[in-house]
């Protein structure tokens, strides 16, 4: 933002050393091998992946998009290019099926955290599959001619999933989580080996030019606290040592759908209850085991879900500007700081969070309102510093 109203919150740009992560924790309670691969950007030279409990990185630097690009010859540090014309996502899931192949013949259990750097900008398509997403764009009717786009303040959100460019690269990251898993299963550890799936944060979609994907019929995307930016899939493979037992007419465990809220920071807590480590609950404060949910044992309905809270007080490149949110069941609050305004939805009911209910449900606003800020509070949250030298004509 040019001469914004705030100044940029003073923060840290790497992950700090007295943080003790699932690696070191799963390496020095259970001598786990553990392994990082891809995009790491917690931190360059002595925050390492190798500097939290990971003993080998694979392509994991400061740098959050991929350092020179995803075809070789590239310029990441931490992995050289065997040849010219790589393809990263591949090259990462060879490293990746290698390390099974020899994790697998050691006799303890392995962690490997695959952080691929699909799909970031520069969208680069995998040239294998381009050209099947460009034929399937021509052939159908409804993504011929223009993209809809909708309008967030100064920015426009791609209001319709019809980039070829970017399946691709989907498509190369689908590809290749079937060859760990096929990987995992050539070895025979798939069935005591837990898989999670998921993202860091919803498509790109809302920018000041036309950004690269679209998040229908969620609002937004990356960087904005709107559903579109922070709702993501969240996929889990329990080892059938874990799973329910099957059905007398199925031979393995049926795929479910858990509607229950889940959060990044319960994952810790999840791995360590699945593979039958103490819980550590100064570890993951904000994080509760799956497990029982995931199992079936805990209520569906929990009488009084926990709260999520979002602090987002930073100018992003999307053109989000400094804000928070708090959910309470159903209910989500974001505040903008800027305009000193805060909008309301009933996500059960308004997923594309169209209806704001600030107005019409006044005592609940003022409750999330005043829970955000306790909650601010409570955790010392660092809040936007007025910009001395803004003019409100801007």
């Amino acid at each position: 933002a040019k001469n914004p109203r705030f100044q940029h919150v003073d923060d840290r740009d790497n992950l700090a050393l007295d943080e003790v992560t699932l690696a070191e924790h799963l390496r020095d309670a259970a001598d786990y091998q553990t392994f990082f691969l891809g995009k790491w950007h917690l931190g360059d030279v002595g925050h390492l992946p190798t500097d939290q409990g990971f003993q080998i990185n694979i392509g994991g630097g400061h740098k959050g998009s991929p350092p020179g690009g995803y075809y070789s010859p590239w310029k990441n540090p931490y992995l050289k290019a065997k040849q010219d014309g790589e393809y990263l996502t591949t090259r990462l899931t060879d490293e990746a099926v290698s390390l099974v192949d020899s994790a697998s013949r050691e006799d303890k259990p392995f962690f490997m955290m695959m952080s691929y750097y699909n799909v970031h900008s520069p969208i680069t398509p995998d040239k294998r599959t381009i050209d099947h997403f460009q034929e399937k764009q021509s052939n159908t009717p409804k993504l011929q001619g223009d993209t809809p786009t909708i309008n967030e303040r100064d920015a426009i959100t791609r209001g319709r999933q019809d980039n070829p460019a970017y399946a691709s690269m989907v498509k190369a990251v689908d590809t290749s989580v079937g060859r760990i898993m096929q990987a995992l299963k050539e070895h025979g550890v798939d069935d005591n080996t837990l898989v999670v799936f998921f993202s860091d944060n919803g498509g790109l979609s809302t920018l000041r030019k036309f950004g690269p994907t679209c998040n229908s019929p969620l609002r937004a995307g990356k960087g904005w606290l709107y559903e579109g930016g922070i709702r993501e899939p969240l996929l889990v493979r329990l080892p059938k040592s874990m799973s329910a037992p099957p059905t007398a007419k199925t031979s393995s465990p049926q795929p479910k759908v858990v509607d229950t809220i889940a959060c990044s920071t319960d994952l810790f807590p999840t791995i360590l209850d699945v593979v039958g480590l103490p819980l550590q609950a100064e570890l993951h404060a904000d994080g509760t085991s799956l497990l029982p949910t995931i199992d079936g044992e805990a209520a569906a309905a929990d009488a009084s879900p926990r709260d999520l809270h979002w602090h987002y007080p930073h100018y992003h490149g999307s053109l989000w500007r400094p804000g928070a949110a708090i959910r309470r069941g159903d209910y989500k609050l974001i505040e903008f700081y800027e305009t000193g305004t805060a909008e309301l939805y009933d996500l059960s009911v308004d997923i594309g969070e169209t209806n704001d209910l600030s107005k019409t449900e006044p005592e609940r606003f003022a409750e999330l309102r005043d829970a955000l800020r306790k909650w601010q509070t409570d955790m010392g949250a660092k809040m936007p510093v007025p910009n001395p030298n803004f003019h409100s004509s801007n």
